[in-house]
């Protein structure tokens, strides 16, 4: 968990923008959409994201646009780019902090027209020692998960399930500690939604093999 100060990180970065002639209106917007969910997963090392979600935000139309995007700002270091192989697992984002000194930051952006660095400068105050860490892996409370699960359009007697499995746990999977309590609730949901059509079609098997017990056999053929 990372100790940001959101205001001196946003002049700091749009500083380096206004220097660095390879970015266009797309980079800009995919840039600031992370920063959004970055914000929102309050400032983890490292948090998972949605290309929907993320499209979405930054308004960027095209899947080709997007993977462009995402590996030049991976490539010219704005932030590191950890693509997921695991369909039911997002991928991952780290960004870097660009405001966490009162001494100028050295951001090796390269220009078109040459290679010196970028000197960016600004004030950060650190309020580490009065801020309580908050841990990712695990939700505040039980109504915390009951809203990321409305906002899922689920159930709240899932939500329940979840949050009473996995807190008996520890918020482990097997011998591993959860990383993202959010991005384990999304597989509990397609776990849970697979298990539903399995029950409906072994119901339906069930249903179509009854027979009527009262048959009255007084009646023609």
């Amino acid at each position: 968990m990372q100790s940001i100060n959101y205001i001196s990180h946003l002049n700091q970065v749009f500083n380096v923008f206004s220097s660095d002639s390879r970015l266009n209106t797309t980079h800009v917007s995919m840039y600031m959409a992370l920063f959004h969910f970055w914000n929102n997963a309050r400032f983890a090392d490292e948090f998972f994201i949605n290309r929907n979600d993320v499209m979405l935000l930054s308004k960027i139309g095209s899947k080709g646009t997007y993977h462009k995007c995402m590996r030049d700002l991976d490539t010219w270091q704005y932030f590191k780019y950890l693509p997921s192989r695991n369909p039911q697992m997002g991928s991952k984002i780290k960004m870097f902090d660009l405001g966490t000194s009162t001494e100028q930051v050295e951001v090796r952006h390269c220009t078109k027209n040459g290679t010196s660095p970028v000197q960016v400068s600004g004030r950060y105050i650190n309020n580490t020692k009065h801020k309580k860490p908050v841990n990712i892996f695990k939700p505040k409370n039980l109504e915390n998960v009951t809203d990321f699960f409305i906002s899922k359009n689920w159930h709240t007697n899932h939500a329940a399930k979840f949050f009473n499995h996995y807190e008996s746990v520890g918020w482990k999977k097997g011998k591993s500690q959860i990383e993202n309590w959010q991005a384990a609730a999304q597989s509990w949901m397609l776990q849970a939604e697979a298990l539903e059509k399995t029950k409906n079609v072994e119901q339906k098997a069930t249903d179509s093999l009854h027979t009527i017990r009262n048959k009255n056999y007084n009646q023609p053929l």
